[in-house]
Order: structure tokens, then sequence, then C-alpha cells
């Protein structure tokens, strides 16, 4: 996509319109109290739900309130009303009594907004904007693709990193991983850590990060996790493997930096505990906390003010939107998930910027049977429907590219509820970044290149995407976008 198509999507969007959407995103009102924001007494209770509308087709999602006079007598003709114009503007009576539903009615109508139900309500009304991306062309969708769904090419804007392995000879466990950086394409320093497995990195200012778990051998009863820190110039401050604390395997999720030279490591343990151990400077563990939260996996973690905002998730259950927020000792202050009624979110990645949260995700319609392929039971269901085994890349890439659409949320961090998003077609939401120019940049992995593999136990769909870069300014504005030059590989 380029420049021009971004610039002429925004300035076609009628300003009142936009001033409309701003308005009806908030929620309550700054000196109103937010009943979403109390903090639970337990852990175990059920997370917020949050529900938003499925990804717009049209460029701003706002409520379009008519000129009708109110002036209803009977109170069967006035509820009437009120249903046809919640289903007009796309509002949820979830929740609402018959008296409830007609006094939000009455408060849009008379432009009063002050009944506490109708700021719920607009919550579920989030205002965003469908960024337009080039479509493949034919040369990639008909190019040979080598089947390699583990390639990974390096970006040729901005720092970038790869992760190599090298195993011992005749075995099955890694003998050195080996971490290059690399600066426009251009490789700038590796480093080498033997006997551990690096599953993981994040840049925090100058410094790497990486974390893994120590290697010896595939039948080893126990699999301690493992950290560690690397300089500007590659060279390894420090690395150290992690505590036991009582756990038979403790795996890293993520390493966050505290801003005051601490790190903050959030693990699990034995496939039930959501930790949190803080580092000092050169690595060493100065408090831990563990709080139950079953069998969810840790999948990604942010900093949020003074704690920290976490995704767990398990996908055969069908948790893929889950946050937890933590303080800064370890404690679970609060939750939230996000569902739509026709679509399923798959969160890929967080970040604050600017004192909100911006969520990375991408959305898949609701599949009609998911038989263990939750997100492509629809793509399957297309090829066996045709009985087309011998389906070429031309022909699936389409229908693959139809079942996503890339989402990046800007929400409220007190509440969790958002406020506005972007989204792209064909595409998966990726990784969020803070760039050297302060701005925030989200990845998008535009599918490029499928095929079919009924007989792969790993994936039965896999292929390649292209990264599309996306910046913006600390109002939440979309500033540009960058081919990056490189693909990621896609499995399902």
């Amino acid at each position: 996509m380029n420049k021009k198509k971004v610039s002429q999507i925004i300035s076609e969007i009628d300003e009142r319109y936009l001033e409309e959407a701003a308005a009806f995103a908030v929620g309550n009102k700054e000196d109103e109290p937010n009943p979403c924001a109390a903090v639970p007494e337990k852990t175990e209770r059920q997370p917020r739900r949050i529900k938003w509308a499925a990804v717009a087709a049209c460029l701003a999602v706002v409520l379009l309130i008519g000129s009708v006079t109110y002036a209803v007598a009977a109170e069967a003709k006035e509820y009437k009303m009120a249903l046809a114009f919640f289903e007009e503007n796309g509002l949820s009576t979830e929740g609402l009594s018959r008296s409830e539903i007609k006094e939000v009615y009455r408060d849009i109508k008379t432009n009063s907004f002050s009944c506490e139900k109708t700021a719920e309500v607009l919550q579920q009304t989030v205002p965003g904007w469908e960024i337009a991306q080039d479509e493949p062309t034919p040369e990639e969708l008909t190019a040979p693709w080598d089947k390699n769904v583990w390639k990974k090419t390096v970006s040729r804007e901005g720092i970038g990193y790869r992760i190599e392995y090298e195993y011992t000879q005749g075995q099955e466990w890694v003998k050195k991983s080996v971490l290059a950086c690399y600066q426009d394409g251009t490789l700038l320093w590796t480093a080498e850590f033997p006997n551990v497995y690096a599953e993981g990195y994040a840049r925090a200012g100058e410094e790497t990060v990486l974390w893994g778990w120590v290697e010896s051998s595939p039948s080893a009863e126990r699999r301690p996790g493992w950290i560690a820190c690397v300089d500007a110039a590659g060279t390894i401050l420090w690395k150290r493997g992690l505590r036991s604390h009582g756990f038979q395997e403790e795996s890293v999720a993520s390493i966050l930096s505290n801003g005051d030279g601490t790190w903050a490591v959030i693990s699990r343990g034995d496939l039930r505990y959501l930790c949190l151990s803080c580092c000092d400077a050169d690595g060493k563990e100065l408090s831990f906390h563990q709080t139950e939260v079953g069998n969810l996996g840790i999948r990604n973690a942010a900093r949020l003010g003074d704690g920290y905002i976490v995704q767990l998730g398990n996908t055969i259950a069908g948790v893929n939107a889950l946050l937890f927020k933590m303080d800064r000792e370890g404690n679970v202050v609060d939750s939230f998930s996000y569902e739509a009624d026709d679509c399923e979110y798959y969160l890929t990645d967080m970040a604050e910027y600017e004192g909100q949260v911006y969520l990375s995700a991408y959305a898949t319609p609701k599949q009609q049977d998911a038989g263990g392929r939750h997100e492509i039971a629809n793509v399957l269901n297309y090829i066996f429907s045709n009985e087309n085994w011998e389906i070429t890349g031309e022909e699936l890439t389409p229908v693959v590219r139809d079942n996503y659409t890339a989402v990046l949320l800007l929400c409220d961090p007190e509440g969790g509820v958002p406020k506005t998003f972007y989204s792209v077609k064909g595409s998966l939401g990726g990784q969020l970044s803070i760039r050297e120019s302060g701005e925030l940049a989200w990845d998008v992995e535009r599918i490029t290149t499928t095929f079919f593999s009924p007989a792969t136990n790993a994936f039965t769909i896999g292929g390649s995407c292209s990264v599309f870069r996306y910046t913006f300014d600390a109002a939440g504005g979309l500033t540009g976008q960058t081919d990056t030059g490189e693909t990621v590989p896609y499995r399902r």
C-alpha cells in the first residue's frame, strides 16, 4: 500500500463524523464513577467481557441520529420505535430491560447523553478506519513456494533479529543458540549462548533481552527457564537460569524494562501459575510472586503505568483474548476479555504508548465447524466441499485472505474498552514496537502465498506473509507505512 491511498482514505472522512465518533467513543464522564473499573476481590472471578462491533467495511463507524420528532404517546409504540432505532444504528440491547431501552433511546434522541446506560451502549460502538492495501499480484500468487514454512527474512527497515540454532550431532537438543541483530537489513552483531534454547527476545532502549530454557536432553525431567541481556554492541551483559521457585518447569513469556534499571520477568510455572520475578540491572532476582490461573498459556505482556498487562489463553478452550492487569508486586488486580457476535479475535501483541493500551490482533469469522482447526474451518470446508485435493495456491490464497482481518485496537487502560481501531483485510496483526522517532509501529502480515498440505502433522495450510509497517503518532493517528521487505511464515 502507498502513502497516497492512506491519506486519501482519511481525508475523505467528513470532519463532523470524526467529531461525532470521538464524542460517542467516550464512555462515562470524567467526574462520574466507572462501574467497569472495580477491582475484583478474588482473582478467580470471571473476567469482564467487552464486546465490540465486528470490523466494519466502511471507513468510519458512527452513530447517525435522525431528525424524527420525539413525540410518542403509547408506551408500546415508543418501545417499538426504540427497538427499531437500536437495530438501525447497530446498537445492542443485551442486558437492558424494556424501560432501559426506552430510556437510552430518549437520551440519544434528545442529545442529553446523561443516562449511565447510554454510555455503556455507546461503548460497544467503536469508531474506526479500514486501511486499504494492495492485493497480492498475479506473479506473487503464482510464484512457486519452497514450502519451508519456518523460513523468515529480516526487515530492511529498522532493527531486526534472527535466532539460529546449532544442534548436537546425531541428537535432538540444541548445542548453541545464536542471536543476530540487523540494522536496515545489515548485520550489526551476533551473540552466542551455548547449551540453551533461545525462544524469544525484546529490545528495551539500547539493550536486548532474550529468554528460553536450558537444554540438556529431550528426556530431562526438568527444563529450567533462562534469561540474558545484551548491550548495543552485542556484548553479553549477563545470563543466568531462573531460580527453581519450586516448579518442575518454568517457561518465560516476556521480559520488560521497569524504566528504573530493573527488569520484570513474566513466566508460567508448571502450566498453572502466572509468575512475576523482579530482577536488578545485573539480572539478580529481587522478588518473586505467583498466582494460580489454571491451564492458561501466557502469550504476551507489556508495561501499563506502574504495573503490567498480560495476555493469557487456551486455544482448545477458545480463550484467545483474555487480559490480566497486574500491579508492580505481581498481584492480579483486574481482568477482561474481548468478543464479538460474528467474529473470533486473536490477540498477537500489546504495548503501552502515550498512556494508552494498543492491542494487535486479527479477526476470523465464526467458524461453522472448528473440528480442531479453529481458524481455518471455513477454508477447509471450501476445499473439501469441492473435493479439490490438488487446489493451487492461486485459488487457495484469496480464500485464506478472505478469512482474516488484521486489527489494531486503541483501548482505555482502566476499563479496557476499545476507543477506536484500524483494520487491514487479508492480513494478520503482528508485532508492536516503539521506533527511535518515538512513534508506535504496527507490523501487519499480509498473506501472500499459501499451499494445501493435508498429510502434514504440524499444519494443514502453509504459506508466507509480507510484512508492512504502519506508524502512529501520540494521538493514535496514522502517519505512514512501509513495505519492510520482511517475510514471515504462515502455518495453520
